[in-house]
């Protein structure tokens, strides 16, 4: 019988050879048809969707004025998702958290994410300076990998951030990843994701794809350093032919 409460039993593990802990395919199933049928659940999904719109919001609010500021949209795109039940459950059992609502909504903080995808890097220092200015949001941690990439060439800049969201019954904080990254990153980081979860690769080509992807980082982030110069040359010119226009008109 499926259960209603926030408690949801969590069905015994297989583990690994390394002792991880890990969810079998039919225990998974099981988890999935217990989350779907939570009421507990189900309201915290909305919760976090919900929170969602408020950072998608706030973003989008600064895109637009920036763009009558400014005459550009510093802000190329915004995604978002709540993540999956399998991808919770495999977190908890991982940090070996109880499988309850409160202890995804304590020690979770990526369970809903944001994604900010910029055309320059420094649009996206611009942008995340300006959503932790905003006294509504209470910013949490910050991971900065562009300044410190990861050891496989991963960039992006990681927010989590706390912010009220006001339901029927009174104000609830929630968490919220914001991940902001360029165009170039993130193409570079669906791929990456793409080609490692391709089987029946032998260990051998597993080391040299990931040297390769490397050296993809690396030339993809010398290309967005390239092109930002390049604009903050236009700029630079836009600037002194503007001033030059000011002094013609004034004599």
């Amino acid at each position: 019988m499926l259960t209603q409460d926030n408690n949801i039993q969590l069905p015994s593990l297989r583990e690994k050879e390394d002792d991880v802990p890990v969810i079998t395919g039919d225990i998974m199933e099981e988890l999935k048809i217990l989350m779907q049928h939570s009421q507990a659940f189900q309201e915290m999904q909305m919760m976090y969707a919900c929170a969602i719109r408020e950072v998608r919001t706030k973003a989008e609010v600064l895109n637009d004025e920036m763009s009558v500021r400014y005459h550009r949209n510093p802000i190329s795109s915004i995604s978002s998702r709540v993540k999956k039940p399998e991808s919770i459950a495999q977190k908890l059992v991982k940090k070996g958290l109880p499988f309850t609502v409160e202890a995804i909504m304590t020690n979770l903080s990526d369970v809903a994410g944001v994604r900010i995808i910029c055309e320059f890097i420094d649009d996206i220092y611009t942008i995340a300076a300006m959503l932790a200015m905003q006294d509504d949001l209470k910013l949490i941690k910050i991971k900065d990998y562009i300044k410190y990439p990861k050891p496989n060439g991963y960039r992006s800049y990681h927010m989590i951030v706390e912010i009220p969201v006001f339901f029927s019954k009174g104000k609830t904080p929630m968490r919220v990843e914001i991940q902001i990254r360029t165009i170039a990153m993130d193409f570079w980081a669906s791929l990456d994701h793409e080609l490692k979860y391709k089987k029946n690769i032998a260990p051998e080509d597993e080391e040299m794809i990931a040297q390769e992807l490397l050296s993809c980082a690396d030339r993809i982030a010398e290309t967005d350093t390239i092109m930002q110069q390049i604009r903050m040359k236009l700029d630079s010119v836009q600037e002194d032919k503007a001033k030059a226009e000011i002094v013609i008109q004034d004599q």
